[in-house]
């Protein structure tokens, strides 16, 4: 009888240990809240609502008026059933389902030069360090290269084509150092046995994109350029989860900006209407761990985009996850969900 009791007990740990979990994650810039778009805050609700990612990563938190963004849209997710936890950021904001026990400001939002937030959260005994990050704006080199100035997004009078001096602009910005301090605060959470996910708007394309195979599409003008923040996260480990299931970038661009919002004048969603502007800049990355796999991912909204000032539908295989009504942002966001043992 002793035997056969401790028999079952080991067979109950076991179901235990063998037990997955789906964890989903969301990255979206909101596009100052949601201001920009009629309707753009209600619709975010119902779009939050609707996708029920266990983490929110946000780019462009206001505050407006005074107002604490987080603590006002976790009340509205509330009123339609949805409980999360979130604290005070500004630039960038977290959302979790999960309590959370611990934050921090990893990159401190100055003068509009990008920020990093973090949350941990305690996810039925498996911690998890997230971080949101939208990234510095300026010096935003890849619009050089298509004809227009990256800082004042005025018209050039040629493209710049010169990789060494596109590449030091790009880190004329503060976007590699942002990446940065996130590298040295993520290191310190995994020697703690925490999973890592970073989810933003980075500002900036990938390496991955600009290849061989792409360097005469988009406007990219033969070039294959090494951009440093997605290059910085490589050399350290970190996964894109966008093209780790989906490795083609001329099949599968992924293009998340900009995005054909079509409630919105055009001429909004212009920065360089002359140019395919197409980017992958919204991203969701992980640090691969024993336990965790990288199951699904997709695009989050219209399939449209906006290519030499023209609305236009995307021509790819990517996967996209349509809105269910008004789309409130002038980006594509993320949806990635993963398995954790």
């Amino acid at each position: 009888m002793r035997k056969l009791v401790l028999l079952s007990v080991v067979f109950v740990l076991c179901l235990g240990c063998n037990r997955k979990q789906t964890v989903k994650f969301l990255q979206l810039n909101v596009w100052q809240e949601g201001t920009m778009v009629k309707g753009g805050y209600d619709a975010l609700v119902d779009e939050l609502a609707r996708t029920d990612a266990d983490f929110v990563m946000l780019s462009e938190v206001r505050n407006y008026d005074g107002t604490r963004f987080c603590d006002r849209i976790t009340a509205s997710l509330k009123e339609k059933g949805k409980t999360y936890y979130s604290f005070y950021s500004y630039d960038s904001g977290l959302l979790s389902k999960y309590p959370i026990i611990d934050s921090a400001t990893v990159f401190p939002e100055n003068e509009d030069h990008g920020s990093i937030y973090k949350l941990v959260a305690d996810m039925d005994g498996r911690e998890v360090a997230v971080y949101t990050a939208h990234l510095d704006y300026r010096n935003c080199a890849y619009y050089d290269v298509r004809g227009y100035d990256g800082d004042n997004w005025a018209k050039m009078e040629a493209p710049l084509t010169d990789i060494d001096s596109i590449l030091r602009k790009n880190v004329a910005s503060q976007r590699d150092d942002a990446i940065r301090q996130f590298l040295d605060d993520a290191a310190k959470e995994r020697e703690k046995g925490r999973l890592i996910f970073i989810g933003g708007d980075f500002n900036e394309p990938s390496h991955q994109d600009w290849t061989e195979a792409t360097k005469d599409s988009a406007d990219h003008h033969g070039l294959v350029i090494p951009w440093t923040v997605t290059t910085l996260l490589a050399e350290n480990g970190y996964q894109d989860a966008y093209r780790t299931l989906y490795p083609d970038p001329v099949k599968y661009p992924g293009y998340t900006y900009p995005a054909d919002c079509k409630d919105i004048d055009i001429n909004k969603l212009l920065w360089a209407p002359e140019a395919d502007e197409r980017e992958r800049v919204d991203y969701i990355f992980y640090y691969p761990a024993e336990g965790l796999a990288l199951s699904d991912v997709a695009l989050y909204g219209p399939n449209g985009c906006i290519r030499k000032g023209q609305r236009v539908p995307e021509n790819s295989l990517d996967n996209f996850i349509a809105p269910i009504g008004v789309w409130p942002t002038d980006h594509k966001g993320v949806i990635a969900e993963f398995q954790i043992q």
